[in-house]
């Protein structure tokens, strides 16, 4: 058959260069991404078998093996399992079909230094060119389970690599290594050796359900050549009870399903019994994976039915607030042969992600009281996501309030719980203030926090996106309204030195004229112009009714695709401040206001500003700012 040369991907060029001049300090990592993809190939055949029985593949004796040659320096990991066809190694080799490759290369890169390099690669689903950092040639020889012929790719890593359709390849997929010359100053180890090996399978890949077996030169490193020997136990971990597997066996298996280098934050076990058992072993990571809140992010725990796995991306197991949660779910008395469609009807599915999600929830509130850095962690994290649950999952809104914290001006810039925002609440406080925007600096610079500031009064700061949505759908907190400082009228209550209620209309009367003559003026922005109680440096700000939808919100939905009508607001204006009341005398001094129409103009853009808007005419507002200017020099 004719042999095909192909360039590589750019980017998949640039990340075998990466693997070529790999400074890692940690190569071994290679033999663990082999093994777990030729696992995920076993797990892919048994899978299509047991839904096709019609399938043309031998599926009596599924296994990986090993086999190690030391004349010429190879080593070889070898799976029975569901293959490739010519065209997807083509897809799948010869590409990095993954949205994140530009964010994983720069990973990569700034992980070259440390030990945190380890593992990006299997995060990214690009383990296969991990080989590279061991070999100066890799040959993958395959041929897809059902199909007559099979293929072959051989690369040097150079920017190019060769295919060819073969017609004796047997079922499923093998990857020769070339193996380099051992290096020790570079941590490069003789993978020749069984011992090392050995000791491979064993921290790595000692939980994978089938057997890994060792061919060839399986004596003491190359001492004879003895039948084969599997190397691993494949005992599931969560079948086990806790006090036999260690803290380590637990990590390792989190970083294979997980394909995830660093250790989890947090490790969950569960056992059901009674008329539907299953058993589960979940992992909170670390860290946010950078496509969590991306539409093509792949969630889901890995189902199994009595140690059969089933379904590599179970969604119906968990709720999509806890897409994050990384795990095992073995079910005794699920169909083996049942389908997506079917797990959304199904009542055990329910009532297992019932009983899951509770257990998630409570092992936050665990962490929460028991250990306040790695809440920390997990909130700064994970909080963004699980915010979603406050929306979309009423029945168990009060455990995700009970674990939700968020950023507060009480103290020195730390987070408060609403329980805690309401144990300090003064009396004569009704209200559980907050206030929605992009950022924290962007908050506390908003006009709409200083009459807060002033009076010392507690303001929860919201800057997820999702904020927006959840502070309406729970309404209140024990009783206390959930009510936003930039929204309706404020009332906080009297002080020794606020005007009196005469003084207070003495003074809207004195401006009744200017805010009516405003009104008119900006009737196409504003549904009213009023006096503000909430100002106390600014000159203006804009303000929302209760029931009106926020800027962002609107923008929100509109980037959703979906038609709001503009909402037009309040604007509120402070009549202390010099502006305003230097506005205020001209309007009452002067018959003819036209020249006073583009200064109502300009002080509602200057509130627009203020809260992180953009002018409605940015040229207009320009040309008006810049003939003001002018006239104080």
């Amino acid at each position: 058959m004719p042999t095909e040369t192909f360039e590589f991907q750019v980017e998949a060029r640039q990340l075998l260069q990466l693997m070529i001049h790999s400074v890692y300090s940690n190569k071994d990592v290679f033999l663990r991404e082999l093994v777990s993809n030729a696992s995920d190939a076993l797990d892919k055949l048994r899978l299509a078998k047991l839904r096709d029985d019609s399938l043309d593949a031998d599926v009596s004796d599924l296994h990986i093996e090993l086999e190690i040659d030391k004349d010429t320096r190879t080593l070889t990991v070898r799976d029975n399992g569901v293959g490739m066809s010519y065209d997807e190694v083509g897809q799948l080799i010869g590409t990095i079909a993954h949205s994140g490759t530009a964010e994983f290369l720069r990973e990569l890169r700034q992980a070259q230094d440390g030990a945190g390099a380890e593992g990006l690669i299997g995060q990214f689903g690009v383990g296969f060119y991990s080989g590279f950092m061991v070999a100066d040639e890799v040959t993958l020889l395959t041929r897809r389970a059902g199909e007559g012929q099979g293929t072959r790719w051989t690369s040097r890593g150079e920017g190019t690599y060769t295919l060819e359709r073969v017609d004796d390849a047997p079922q499923g997929t093998s990857v020769t290594l070339r193996l380099k010359p051992a290096d020790p100053d570079n941590q490069l180890h003789d993978y020749t050796s069984v011992w090392k090996i050995k000791e491979i399978v064993k921290r790595y890949s000692d939980f994978i359900t089938w057997p890994i077996r060792l061919v060839g030169e399986t004596g003491e490193d190359g001492g004879g050549t003895a039948g084969p020997e599997t190397l691993n136990s494949m005992k599931a971990l969560w079948a086990r009870s806790g006090e036999e597997v260690s803290e380590e066996e637990y990590h390792e298996l989190y970083k294979h399903i997980g394909h995830d280098w660093r250790e989890p934050l947090e490790t969950i076990r569960l056992r059901a019994e009674g008329t539907f058992e299953y058993q589960a072993l979940l992992f909170v990571p670390s860290h946010a994976p950078h496509d969590l809140f991306t539409q093509n992010f792949r969630h889901g725990l890995q189902l199994y039915v009595k140690r059969v796995f089933i379904m590599d991306d179970c969604e119906a197991l968990l709720p999509p607030y806890l897409r994050f949660v990384k795990g095992v779910v073995d079910a005794q008395d699920l169909s083996l042969n049942v389908s997506r469609e079917i797990l959304q009807q199904d009542r055990h599915i329910r009532m297992m992600q019932r009983r899951l999600t509770k257990k998630v929830l409570a092992s936050v509130k665990s962490m929460m009281t028991g250990d306040a850095e790695r809440y920390a962690t997990f909130w700064r994290e994970f909080g963004a996501v699980l915010k979603e649950g406050l929306v979309t999952d009423p029945d168990n809104r009060d455990a995700l309030l009970a674990v939700a914290s968020f950023a507060t001006t009480h103290g020195d810039g730390g987070t408060a719980t609403l329980k805690q925002y309401v144990e300090r609440m003064p009396d004569g406080q009704d209200d559980i203030w907050f206030v929605t925007g992009e950022s924290r600096e962007h908050i506390d610079g908003s006009p709409h926090m200083e009459a807060f500031r002033e009076r010392g009064i507690e303001v929860l700061l919201l800057t997820d996106p999702v904020d927006e949505m959840w502070v309406d759908a729970v309404g209140e907190y024990e009783g206390k309204r959930l009510r936003s400082i930039a929204k309706g009228e404020v009332d906080l209550g009297a002080r020794e030195d606020d005007r009196s209620e005469g003084e207070r209309e003495q003074q809207a009367e004195e401006y009744a004229g200017l805010l009516d003559w405003m009104r008119e003026r900006l009737d196409e922005d504003v549904k009213e112009v009023r006096l503000s109680t909430r100002l106390t440096v600014s000159p203006a700000c804009l303000v929302a009714d209760a029931s009106d939808l926020t800027p962002a919100l609107e923008n929100m939905y509109r980037a959703m695709g979906q038609e709001v009508p503009r909402t037009k607001r309040v604007l509120e204006l402070n009549p202390d401040h010099a502006l305003v009341k230097g506005l205020n005398e001209a309007y009452g001094e002067r018959e003819d206001r036209s020249d006073l129409t583009d200064t109502a103009e300009l002080l509602y853009s200057l509130a627009v500003l203020a809260e992180g808007g953009r002018p409605k005419d940015p040229a207009r507002f320009v040309r008006l700012m810049a003939d003001r200017l002018e006239r104080t020099l």
